[in-house]
């Protein structure tokens, strides 16, 4: 006897594939937005770090150009004072040059010019009037007429050594100079000789070749000496 098997389905057991279609969906869908949200905040970490990346060049760049103008301002100031002390090194360095120059000049004048001879007044004139300007020139060779008066009949021999110059003043290249010559003369009345001091006043103008253009003391030579009674 044949027996009929019924089979029972139960219906919540049965799988929908709907429903497990369904399912499977939805459970997928959080992680497909969980993944666009981490990658949509990777590329804005990304887009940030560029961002700052290039803030920080350009920061680097401006940090660095303002160094570089520092830099360059610091070697400019620099390169000025040295300039500015360069010249001032080369105008003291002139101007000591300059003093040196017109005392020598003119301790070399008075000496020259203390120094004479009654048998030889041509070669003191020449000296005396050596480097001087014709307006002096002409004063000097007037004074030495009225001198030699006293220097021939006196016998007089003067010689001179340099003691000292030393400048008084320096307006703008015109030089005044004081000079000191020991003088040693001779004469008639002084066979043995007397020692002195001469003492020179002069002015020069380098402008002008050093010429001297002014003088006192021309007449301490004779200081010290016996003048004729």
């Amino acid at each position: 006897m044949n027996r009929s098997t019924s089979v029972r389905t139960d219906p919540e057991s049965a799988t929908d594939p709907d429903t497990e279609s369904s399912s499977g969906t939805t459970e997928s869908a959080p992680v497909a937005d969980e993944s666009r949200r981490r990658s949509k905040a990777l590329s804005a970490a990304l887009r940030r770090g560029r961002r700052t990346g290039n803030s920080s060049i350009q920061l680097k760049t401006v940090v660095v150009g303002a160094l570089v103008l520092a830099l360059a301002v610091a070697v400019a100031v620099l390169g000025w004072q040295l300039s500015d002390k360069s010249d001032q090194i080369a105008a003291g360095r002139a101007e000591q040059a300059g003093t040196a120059h017109a005392e020598q000049v003119a301790l070399d004048y008075a000496t020259a010019a203390a120094e004479m001879n009654f048998q030889d007044l041509a070669s003191w004139r020449s000296r005396l009037t050596k480097g001087t300007s014709p307006e002096l020139s002409n004063r000097l060779t007037q004074a030495a007429g009225s001198m030699e008066q006293i220097i021939t009949p006196l016998q007089w021999v003067s010689t001179a050594k340099p003691v000292a110059a030393k400048v008084r003043s320096d307006n703008n290249g015109i030089y005044s100079v004081d000079c000191f010559v020991s003088v040693l003369t001779k004469n008639s009345q002084a066979p043995e000789g007397i020692q002195s001091t001469a003492t020179y006043q002069l002015t020069l103008d380098s402008h002008d070749n050093w010429t001297i253009t002014d003088i006192g003391g021309i007449g301490n030579a004779l200081d010290g000496a016996t003048a004729p009674k």
